[in-house]
Parts: structure tokens; C-alpha cells; sequence
């Protein structure tokens, strides 16, 4: 079947642009992105079909081009929006932000390479979206019962998402907190069908380990740190509970992200050595003429180096238009040094980091995936080294805390982009797609939202601002993008230099990493079927506790069904991959409307005072979901 064809090309290269422009303004309002595979599947599906000749790896390859864009918009949204934020920029440039996201997605395509063989290959994980997506291609190229499924799951999901975030008529999350002494002990539950998809495809164990590093955090932490602290001035309740976990608590997640990163790289290394001897084995033999099947044709080894070293000649360009040596207030040698810095980390932080990325995406998945943590490690590492090497005070922490978020951009576009792609060769690898094919779009998708994420970046912040900064006088502050990544990581850089970062957070992030790695080890030398890989219980102390309440449902639905049947239900993975599908697509297709009118609101219909029968229908919504995924299951 041809797989790189005209209308296969030009339809990844419109639909690239168009996730990223909707992914970078929901980035930037709520701090989450949409995977844009399973949407974009079911897009190409529809559109494809409309010429006489179409085939299912074309569907495959304009999905993968389109979840490029959405990846990519989530690294530059996480980051670059903090230069604005510090008052390092006035706006957003045009060159210097398409050349940085540009950059640090080429390297996240070349990284992804040798991680194909490694974690998709050799260590098999799961990738649920990548099998949800898979799953969508192949019931919508046979049609059918599987194809009903996933129509009758997306309709659903698409309807509560329009009536959760549009119409208002349904609440999209119930929290709550109560007080035991001293002590604030919040609990929420966001009402969101394709969280419950997700947890049904990742399985109980999974579901349960990321809810219980929520329960960490959200159960345990914050009652501790409240009855020993108090509240923070002029919040009560779950506002008070959500204040705590965004300033103290969720540095936890931090530092077990650091450990478990770490811990993850060091399993990875015979993995990823593997795969890099597998890579320059298949380019030798198909040197030689042997020839290679067609699943396992990657771009050569010898290629990505190449290029890899292409990308370092335009970055030291950038690197200097960014960083100002008169501003950082050094000499010309220690201004190289810290041009080499963020080279060296761009290459070495990036490839590693890419790796705990894909990782973390093949065990829960690209949307759960918190690239945001992996990137407040890289500029923690990056503050901290910069602060050795200049000795900033903190006359000049602006200009050296702005240098850590430059270097810290590009690793995270490239962590973002690779465990997205890998995310999408594991599709791929299960529908007999040819790798480098995949591979050469995933670049086409990279360049196309590269440039059209600078001037939706511009046109967002001229419309509504962006957190404290605003770029005229009278704006709404109603209306303003939050941007709760990037100020994060604005945050975290200044704190370094400023010297009032959360350390002792982070710290107890790192031991109870440790002690989990500790258990983790201890079922498996007792040949448990129960495992405990820190990145996932990491993930869920970074996550709000309402995100992983869903999955923990999800994986308890999973689990129920296979005890009953013995076996996974193909039907259920069908449905569950249905609601993640209709829930994304239509927050994309929401962002329409609320960019064109500059409002979330703009077609809401709920009136004022009904909140309590929003709820009501929310909580009734997400009930008859789970209702309908057992019943499916089962059959």
C-alpha cells in the first residue's frame, strides 16, 4: 500500500497547523493539551475517504504529521511564554520562537529513533494511546461493529465535552475539602469520559499507582502541610487545597520526577544501547544490499548524527541572538561557555530527557504525559549550572534565569515531540508501517507548526495577555491566558538564582521516590505481578488528584471485565479509544469559537445559579458512560 502520497502530505500539513494553533491557546488557558493522533485519525478517516483511492497507512501517516503540531505546541507553550512573563521580551519574535521550536522538534524526530527499537522493540511498553490510535485506523478501515463502537464513543464523549466546556450545562469536575483539626483534606473528581478511556487501555495497575501518587500529594501532603502552615491568605476550601498543591506540594512531583527520571535512564541504558547497535546494523545490511523489511527501515543511524550536528549550526545562531552578553554582564570566554552549556544540554539533557518522556508516554500515554516536569528538571539542572558558572546575584537573575528558560525550550519541544512520535511508530509498528516514512512526516509536522505557532503566539497575547503581563492598558483581567506551565517554570528559574526555591519539597519528592524504587525492587525479586515504576506513582503527584480519579475508574473497569472474561475485551479498548477520540476532538473544535470571540463563554446557555443541577448532570453523565463502557465490554 503507498503510504507518502500528495493528498496524504497536504492534509497532515493543514491539519498540523490547525492542532497547534488550537493546542497552544487551550495549553495556555487551562495548562493541558489534547493529543492530537486519535482526532486526527478520525479526521483524515472522514476526508480520505472522499477520494476513490485511500489506504489505512495514508490515514496512519496524516495522523502522524498532525500530532506533531499539537506536541510541538505543547513544548513551546510550556516555556517561551516565560520569557514574556519575566520581562525578558516585550513579545514574541517571530525568528528566535519558530527557530527554538523548530530546532527542538527536529531533535525530538532525530531522538525518537533509536528510541523506537528501544522501547517499542525491546522493551514493549504499553503506548495505550498508540494502541488506541492503531485500533481506531484498523475498526475504521474494516468498518463494522468495531467502527460502531468507536462512532457511538466519540458522539458521547463529544456531546459532554460540548456541554461541560461550551454550553456550561454540565460540570467538567465536583471538588470539595473539609477540615479534620487543623488539617484542609481536599478530593475532587473530574467527570471527563476519556480520562476513563485512559485508564481502561493503561489497566488497573497503572490507574492505580498514578492515583496513588495523587493520593500522596493530595491526601497526605497537603492535610500535613496545612495543619502544620495554616492556609494561604484569603483562600478557603478546595481553592486553598489547589493554592498549597501549585506552590509547595506539587514540587514534590519534582523531585520524584528527578529520581525517577534517573532511575528510569539507568534501566534504559542496555535498552537504548541495543537499539542504537540494532540501528547501525540495519543501515550495514541494507548497505550491503540485504535489504530490510519494511517495518523495520528506520532512518539510518549515520543520518541522525548528521543531522543531529545540522541542528547545533542555526542553535549557537539563536543562542546568541537570545543571549545578551552585555546583559548577563561577562566576559567574551565565559559568554562562550555558556553558549557551549546550552549546547552540550540541548544535545545530551534532550536525548535523555526524550527517553524519560517516551517512557512516561508508554506507560500512561501522550495526554497524562507531564512533559512539564521533565522540563522544570532540565532548568533546575540548567539554573543550577548556569549559577556555578556566572555566579549571578540577583541584580542580573532576570537575564540568567530568561538563559535557562532558552535552553530549557528546546529540551522540552524535543521531549514533547518523542514521546508523541513514539507514541505514534507504536501505531505504526501495529499497523506494518514503514518507520522512516513516519519518521519524514513527523519532520514535515515539526516545520509546519514551527512557523505557525510565533504569529498564534503573538495574536493570543495581543488578545487577551498572558498571566501578570499585559500588552495594553484596559484589558480584561477576566480574560487573560493563565500560562500556569510557563509560569511555572518562570518560577522555578528565578528561584534558583533568587534563591527561594522549594528545596525541601523537591527533597522529600526524591525520598519517597527512593522508597518506591525500593518496593519496586522488592516485587520483582519476589516475582510479583504487581509492579511499582516510579514515573507512573511520579506522574500522579504532579497531576490535580480530580485528573487520576477517572483513570483509577477506568483501570477498576479493565480489571473487572478481564477477571469476568479472562481475557482484555477488543470491544472495550474500542470504546474507550472512542471516548478519547470524541473528548479531544471536540475541545480542538471548541477552540475555535472561544479564540474567534476571545471567551470561553461565548455559547454558554447555562444561567446563573445553576451550578448545582450542572453538577448533577455531570456526575449523571460520566455514570451512564461507565454504564455503557461495561456493557460493551462484556459484549
Amino acid at each position: 500500500m503507498r503510504e507518502i502520497t500528495v493528498k496524504a502530505v497536504v492534509l497532515g500539513i493543514a491539519l498540523s497547523a490547525l492542532l497547534a494553533a488550537a493546542n497552544a491557546y487551550l495549553g495556555l488557558k487551562v495548562g493541558m493539551t489534547v493529543s492530537a493522533s486519535i482526532p486526527a485519525a478520525v479526521i483524515s478517516m472522514g476526508l480520505l475517504r472522499l477520494f476513490r483511492r485511500s489506504n489505512i497507512l495514508e490515514n496512519n501517516l496524516v495522523q502522524t504529521a498532525a500530532s506533531a503540531g499539537e506536541s510541538l505546541a505543547a513544548g513551546v507553550i510550556f516555556t517561551i511564554p516565560a520569557l514574556v512573563l519575566m520581562g525578558h521580551w516585550e513579545g514574541f519574535r517571530y525568528f528566535e520562537v519558530t527557530a527554538l521550536a523548530g530546532i527542538g522538534g527536529m531533535l525530538g524526530v532525530l531522538f525518537s529513533i533509536p528510541l523506537r527499537r528501544a522501547l517499542i522493540l525491546e522493551e514493549r511498553l504499553r503506548f495505550p494511546e498508540g494502541v488506541a490510535t492503531a485500533e481506531v485506523l484498523k475498526a475504521g478501515d474494516a468498518g463494522g461493529a468495531g467502527l460502531r463502537h468507536i462512532a457511538v464513543a466519540a458522539v458521547v464523549a463529544g456531546g459532554i465535552k460540548l456541554a461541560q466546556s461550551g454550553l456550561k450545562i454540565a460540570a467538567g469536575s465536583m471538588a470539595t475539602a473539609w477540615t479534620a483539626g487543623r488539617s484542609l483534606v481536599p478530593f475532587g473528581c473530574n467527570l471527563s469520559p476519556a480520562l476513563v478511556g485512559v485508564g481502561y487501555i493503561v489497566g488497573l495497575n497503572i490507574a492505580v499507582l498514578v492515583f496513588g501518587g495523587g493520593a500522596i500529594a493530595w491526601l497526605v501532603g497537603i492535610p500535613i502541610f496545612s495543619a502544620i502552615h495554616g492556609l494561604p491568605d484569603g483562600k478557603t476550601g478546595y481553592d486553598a487545597a489547589l493554592a498549597i498543591w501549585t506552590t509547595k506540594i506539587r514540587y514534590i512531583g519534582v523531585g520524584a520526577m528527578v529520581i525517577g527520571g534517573l532511575w528510569a535512564l539507568l534501566a534504559l541504558l542496555k535498552p537504548i544501547g541495543d537499539g542504537i547497535r540494532a540501528s547501525m546494523r540495519a543501515h550495514a545490511r541494507n548497505a550491503d544490499g540485504e535489504g530490510l523489511p519494511q517495518a523495520e527501515q528506520d532512518i539510518s543511524f549515520r543520518s541522525v548524527l548528521i543531522m543531529t550536528a545540522l541542528c547545533l549550526c542555526p542553535l549557537v545562531l539563536v543562542y546568541l541572538r537570545i543571549i545578551d552578553r552585555a546583559a548577563l554582564g561577562t566576559g567574551a570566554g565565559t559568554h562562550a561557555a555558556v553558549i557551549a552549556l546550552g549546547l552540550v544540554l540541548a544535545v545530551v539533557a534532550g536525548f535523555l530527557f526524550s527517553a524519560v518522556a517516551g517512557y512516561m508516554a508508554g506507560l500512561v500515554g501522550s495526554s497524562q504525559n507531564p512533559v512539564s516536569g521533565v522540563t522544570i528538571a532540565t532548568i533546575l539542572l540548567t539554573a543550577l549550572l548556569l549559577s556555578l558558572l556566572l555566579g549571578v546575584e540577583n541584580a542580573s537573575s532576570t537575564v540568567a534565569a530568561a538563559t535557562a528558560i532558552v535552553v530549557g525550550s528546546v529540551v522540552c519541544c524535543a521531549a514533547a515531540i518523542s514521546g508523541d512520535n513514539l507514541q505514534d511508530l507504536k501505531a505504526g509498528h501495529m499497523l506494518g508501517a514503514t518507520p522512516y516514512k513516519q519518521q519524514i512526516m513527523q519532520m514535515i509536522g515539526v516545520g509546519v507548526a514551527a512557523v505557525t505557532l510565533a504569529p498564534v503566539l503573538s495574536l493570543l497575547y495581543r488578545a487577551y495577555g498572558l498571566g501578570t503581563s499585559l500588552p495594553r492598558a484596559g484589558m480584561d483581567p477576566a480574560e487573560v491566558l493563565s500560562a500556569p506551565q510557563a509560569t511555572l517554570m518562570h518560577a522555578v528559574a528565578r528561584g534558583v538564582f533568587e534563591r527561594d526555591l522549594e528545596w525541601g519539597m523537591i527533597i522529600i519528592g526524591m525520598v519517597v521516590a527512593i522508597l518506591i524504587i525500593f518496593a519496586d525492587n522488592v516485587l520483582k525479586a519476589r516475582g510479583s505481578a504487581f509492579r511499582m515504576p516510579v514515573l507512573a506513582v511520579a506522574v500522579g503527584i504532579y497531576l490535580p488528584l480530580e485528573l487520576t480519579v477517572p483513570i483509577l475508574l477506568g483501570g477498576l473497569l479493565a480489571s473487572a471485565i478481564q477477571r469476568r472474561a479472562g481475557t482484555p475485551s477488543t470491544n472495550g479498548l474500542l470504546f474507550a479509544s472512542g471516548l478519547i477520540a470524541g473528548e479531544a476532538l471536540m475541545g480542538i473544535l471548541l477552540a475555535i469559537p472561544f479564540a474567534a470571540a476571545q471567551s470561553t463563554d461565548v455559547i454558554a446557555m447555562a444561567p446563573e445559579g445553576f451550578e448545582y443541577w450542572a453538577g448533577i448532570i455531570g456526575v449523571a453523565a460520566l455514570a451512564g458512560v461507565v454504564r455503557r463502557l461495561y456493557r460493551v465490554a462484556r459484549s
